[in-house]
């Protein structure tokens, strides 16, 4: 079940839509103000906002059509693909940290921290969105064996919840075994905490970890890559809810440097997470259907 050279160039096709579009040519709509800025949700206006969405949905109606008959399940890649740019040109958490040297601005920031991944995670959708636009217009159908095997939105409730929770929960796990670097045991908070990964790590950590996740909630579940990718807004929320209280923030801003967190999912940023957590979590989706192909097939 390889991939042929024509399933290759339209999967490159649909990610070079989203690094065009939205990548490159939208990166004024959320560019910090300084060449080193982060991207935050915070910099970004109402009117960009409604822009970016436009786009994100524009990039998944063409990539539907550069890779048809396969659209609806390649083209979701495209949005991922550009906010991809945006992950590795913004600056980091620590970069935040010393924008914010104060407890209070501290708490500021993370009470907004805490909800700006349902915001990227809307942007992901309106590329998927724009992908099903696109099936309507061109009133295509998928392959059976291909259309059979993807509809996440078929599942029992019960089993969205389990994938939900269990991804965020994988995740959790994960980048705490991926991420990692110079780390100190903090006696008073009775936590270990851990300097500023590098974007390679945050990287290889996140896509990894939701890979993992998305793999198995589709072998034991038999769940789409839907619940893996809303569970980064989950796990960005559980982190920043239990280890960004008052009590911790000033703590940490009295006793270390600004690179230091008491939690590694802290110190990824909300478009990291959503972004190579999306793209992680269609790999790890993938792979599971490939890897019960073959138990089905070649080991007869």
């Amino acid at each position: 079940m390889e991939l042929s050279w024509l399933m290759r160039l339209r999967i490159a096709a649909a990610a070079a839509v989203g690094i065009i579009l939205l990548g490159f040519l939208a990166w004024p709509l959320a560019a910090p103000a300084e060449p080193l800025g982060v991207v935050t949700v915070a910099a970004v206006s109402l009117f960009d906002a409604v822009v970016l969405v436009v786009l994100a949905c524009l990039a998944g109606l063409i990539a539907y059509f550069l890779s048809w008959p396969y659209g609806r399940e390649i083209a979701v890649l495209a949005v991922p693909s550009g906010l991809a740019v945006w992950a590795i040109r913004s600056g980091n958490m620590a970069d935040l940290m010393l924008q914010n040297p104060t407890a209070a601005q501290r708490q500021a920031l993370f009470a907004s921290l805490r909800w700006e991944p349902i915001f990227w995670l809307a942007v992901v959708a309106a590329g998927l969105g724009g992908a099903f636009l696109a099936e309507r217009i061109g009133q295509t159908s998928q392959p059976n064996q291909v259309k059979e095997k993807h509809n996440p939105l078929r599942n029992s409730y019960l089993n969205a919840v389990l994938a939900l929770v269990g991804s965020g929960l994988m995740v959790q796990f994960c980048i705490r075994l991926f991420a990692r670097d110079i780390s100190f045991f903090d006696s008073k908070l009775d936590l270990v905490v851990t300097a500023q990964p590098e974007l390679g790590q945050i990287i290889f950590a996140v896509s990894a970890s939701f890979l993992i996740a998305a793999f198995v909630v589709k072998k034991f579940l038999n769940a789409g890559y839907i619940w893996p990718i809303a569970a980064s807004a989950l796990v960005t929320w559980f982190a920043i809810t239990a280890y960004c209280k008052q009590p911790i923030l000033a703590h940490m801003q009295m006793r270390w440097p600004a690179v230091f967190f008491p939690n590694l999912t802290i110190s990824i940023l909300p478009l990291q997470m959503v972004t190579f957590g999306t793209l992680g979590s269609i790999a790890g989706y993938w792979l599971a259907v490939r890897y019960n192909y073959w138990r089905k097939h070649e080991l007869k």
